[in-house]
């Protein structure tokens, strides 16, 4: 492994810069909480998810919020994966019945988005359809003159970074089709993130959160962002691949390492960085029709290499970058400053592949048993919905919802059947 120490240091610097010094992150950091909550409110509402070793830590949060004088006039449970529809209107329920005046978040990427959803719909009311787009929130406050709840969001995985971010994605769990909120009022006033809190989480949950971090950081680096703000991009993106890349293996096989869980942490962080400057696109928007038989992360690990050698004339910049962390880290020896265009793309996508492969994750869809061809239906149809229309315009080769089935098809037959191949790219105007 490559000496990573310049990488912590670069990383905890840029998510200082990225929130004005305002986000509480490191090991051990918790009973923070009751001073930050009582600048935000004095009757608050926890939302709050169980794992093995949660109830340590919410312990420490009724102290601290004891000791700071906020009182907890209710402790809600949390949401089921993918923040299902019933779960958010029972959390809406609950933030109607008691009042609070600051909420206040423990969990994962799912518990999170949750509360940022019914935060809305317990201000604003109507239904959550309509809500799903680009501002359409902080359209309906300013003609309300409405203002949503101070939010402390306490993240508990790397991964999603849901605490850092401007996104809310809820799941109807009866379609098996993902929509998103794209919106800054929902960002969480008050982000924290003790990475203590992800010691011992499994295999599964990190490797999925560590697939979702790199896909952040790398699809917003393969994204339509300006020449201005692409160095920046470029550094936040090649810092959090670097850490994740070089440290899930080990996060995976020894669970309470902590500099393995400190490296994801940053590195996720750094991805939600990421998709504030920019916004994700391919493997993200085929993820959300996928959410019956996979976890997001490694929906989006995924698919990332087949939507690779689609983008891949394009992102010759990026790919170059990406190619040589994961030769870095040992994961290849391609030269990969020897090629470009669609070569270029296709050695990055078989070095993405082998490093999934390595980590024991499938890398076709057709390795996923519950796989049908329905998906794939799902998902072009998806594709066209105006609702989710920002994955495409920010694909760094833009598709139209009338280009979907002549580039999207090929590239989703190319993930069932695990060949590259099959992928077309799209002549050059």
């Amino acid at each position: 492994m490559p000496d990573t120490m310049i990488e912590f240091t670069q990383a905890r610097e840029l998510l200082k810069k990225f929130k004005k010094n305002h986000y509480i992150f490191g090991l051990g950091i918790i009973n923070q909480i009751g001073v930050v909550a009582a600048q935000a409110g004095k009757r608050a509402v926890l939302i709050r998810s169980g794992f093995a070793g949660s109830d340590r830590f919410v312990e420490q949060i009724r102290e601290s919020l004891v000791e700071h004088n906020v009182a907890l006039v209710a402790e809600i449970k949390g949401v089921a994966p993918n923040s299902p529809l019933e779960d958010l209107a029972r959390l809406t329920d609950e933030l109607n019945r008691h009042q609070p005046d600051v909420l206040i978040t423990f969990g994962g990427g799912s518990n999170i988005d949750a509360a940022k959803a019914a935060d809305v719909l317990h201000v604003l009311g109507g239904d959550i359809e309509d809500y799903f787009g680009v501002g359409l929130v902080a359209k309906a406050l300013q003609n309300a003159l409405a203002k949503l709840h101070p939010h402390v969001a306490i993240q508990t995985a790397s991964g999603s970074a849901a605490h850092l971010t401007k996104y809310s994605n809820i799941t109807n769990i009866q379609t098996g089709q993902k929509k998103l909120i794209v919106d800054d009022a929902v960002i969480p006033t008050a982000p924290m993130f003790d990475y203590e809190a992800t010691f011992g989480a499994s295999r599964e949950l990190t490797a999925d959160g560590g697939l979702d971090g790199v896909s952040h950081n790398l699809e917003v680096l393969y994204g339509g962002v300006g020449k201005e703000t692409y160095p920046l991009i470029k550094q936040v993106a090649a810092i959090g691949v670097t850490l994740i890349v070089n440290y899930l293996p080990q996060a995976m096989e020894h669970p309470n390492n902590p500099e393995a869980r400190e490296a994801l942490g940053l590195g996720t962080d750094l991805g939600g960085y990421a998709i504030m400057i920019g916004g994700t696109n391919g493997a993200h928007l085929t993820s959300f029709s996928l959410v019956d038989i996979l976890p997001h992360g490694r929906a989006c690990g995924l698919m990332n290499p087949y939507y690779t050698v689609l983008f891949a004339p394009a992102i010759t910049d990026p790919l170059r970058t990406v190619g040589n962390i994961f030769k870095a880290a040992g994961v290849t020896d391609t030269d990969f400053d020897k090629l470009g265009g669609r070569d270029l793309g296709l050695a990055v996508a078989q070095t993405m592949i082998d490093f999934c492969t390595s980590l024991g994750l499938p890398t076709c869809l057709k390795q996923i048993p519950e796989f049908r061809d329905e998906h794939v239906t799902r998902a072009l149809a998806a594709a066209k919905n105006p609702q989710l229309q920002s994955k495409l315009q920010n694909m760094p080769v833009p598709l139209t919802a009338e280009m979907v089935d002549d580039y999207m098809g090929p590239v989703l037959a190319a993930a069932r059947e695990g060949d590259l191949s099959l992928i077309k790219n799209v002549p050059a105007p």
